[in-house]
């Protein structure tokens, strides 16, 4: 460790890495599990007086009254003060991410004949309801209003709703209205947080049960999810933003520690790393960051400086790039910045990363607004064996099989083998000479 207020881990005269570098704030929910778990229960026994009550309690709302759903008047009130260049980018980033996520869609149904006779496939629906969660308590957040309303809409989910904190006027942030409108989500609801999940997984007298919940939180969303994972489908993984910024030595220093900002900047249980074979490029960004910092507004500039100079961010600097490579397959980040001379050659060699975003022109920050992909990304490690939002996640597929008369002996002769052999005698009987088909006429 230096004594820079930036933490730094010099592993170039070593082969590994210390495993509590993998480590994010979410890892061990125990504590935050506990603080939910009363959450839920008064949200399951009293519903919507115990949303206006963590409204008042938790979100800080001071609002004499609050109605749960927001209205047509607050819809329109948020056209009339969201900015003309803002509406611009709402509208852009959402053409974009849309027409992404409709060349994502699956064929509504797709068959093969595995054999003469024997023919098999798959529907695609969309799920019946789903919520969409986007937080506000370190800021307002239209974009993943986007980036969880638009493949949900895609995919033409029935009931798609939306679940968000209230701020302390007891109003849904205007951009997150106005995006909602735009891209076609009615039903908003003024609740954040584990009661949120809560809500819609029971249901209340104005928020309505859904089947899955998507979108990312705060540690208290993501142990919410997990005790309520037998009610409801968690959906993606998403917790607090994590990134790494990986490079060679090619890189400006100076654009590097700009982009390591960009996550570490959400709040101070993000998480975030430079991680680097070259000496030059990390001492050049740990300079960089304090000019940085110095040119940003002080909250933000804060929960970087929490990040980067606590146990969840900084700077690595591995004895090889090979090593640098390792250790980002490792960690397997929610997002991860390529900086080097041929960052598609090295796209090659990631295994695990929830999005990758290649050179110097591709900033986390185009990722999360406006690029298409999907920027709901699995974290604490989940990258190795999930995948970004998508509308597979707001579909679910029905196979479906046909087996002709001319089939059928063959089938039936192979199916019952395996019946004997499993000892399922009612298997076995169902496909044996008991059965009683009809004579196929001769052709």
């Amino acid at each position: 460790m230096s004594d820079f207020s930036v933490i730094f881990h010099d592993l170039s005269a070593t082969k590994g890495f210390p495993s509590e570098l993998l480590k994010r704030k979410e890892s061990d929910l125990s504590v935050f599990l506990d603080r939910v778990k009363p959450i839920i229960e008064r949200v399951k026994q009293e519903g919507d007086a115990a949303l206006q009550h963590f409204a008042r309690e938790l979100d800080g709302v001071t609002a004499s009254e609050m109605t749960i759903r927001a209205t047509e008047e607050e819809f329109d009130e948020a056209f009339a003060v969201i900015e003309p260049d803002v509406m611009d980018a709402i509208k852009y980033a959402i053409g974009n991410i849309r027409r992404f996520h409709e060349a994502q869609k699956p064929e509504d149904s797709w068959m093969i004949e595995v054999q003469p006779g024997i023919w098999a496939g798959d529907r695609c629906l969309p799920i019946d309801s789903v919520a969409c969660y986007v937080p506000r308590g370190k800021g307002s957040f239209p974009s993943v209003l986007n980036m969880t309303a638009i493949p949900g809409t895609v995919a033409g989910v029935p009931r798609l709703i939306v679940v968000t904190p209230p701020a302390h006027d007891g109003r849904v942030d205007a951009g997150t209205l106005v995006a909602a409108r735009l891209i076609g989500v009615k039903d908003v609801y003024k609740c954040g947080g584990a009661q949120a999940v809560a809500a819609v997984a029971f249901g209340t007298e104005t928020v309505p049960a859904c089947a899955k919940i998507v979108g990312p939180g705060s540690p208290y969303v993501v142990a919410a999810k997990r005790l309520l994972g037998d009610v409801l489908d968690p959906g993606v993984p998403a917790g607090p933003s994590e990134a790494i910024i990986l490079t060679d030595d090619s890189v400006d220093p100076v654009l590097a520690a700009l982009d390591l900002i960009i996550e570490s900047e959400h709040g101070p249980d993000s998480s975030a790393w430079l991680v680097t074979s070259s000496r030059r490029v990390a001492e050049g960004v740990r300079t960089a960051l304090e000019t940085h910092w110095a040119a940003m507004e002080a909250k933000r500039a804060g929960f970087s400086r929490a990040v980067l100079g606590g146990e969840y961010g900084g700077i690595i600097l591995t004895k090889d790039f090979d090593a640098a490579v390792a250790f980002t397959n490792a960690y397997a980040p929610e997002h991860l910045e390529i900086l080097t001379t041929d960052p598609m050659a090295d796209l090659g060699r990631i295994r695990n990363a929830g999005e990758v975003l290649l050179g110097h022109a591709t900033p986390v920050t185009l990722g999360n607004y406006v690029l298409g992909p999907n920027a709901v990304l699995p974290t604490n490690r989940a990258a190795r064996t999930h995948s970004p939002l998508s509308v597979h996640d707001f579909m679910k597929r029905m196979s479906f099989a046909r087996v002709s008369d001319e089939a059928y002996p063959e089938a039936a002769r192979h199916a019952e083998r395996f019946a004997r052999f499993e000892g399922f005698d009612g298997h076995a009987r169902a496909v044996s000479s008991t059965r009683p088909m009809p004579k196929v006429a001769p052709r």
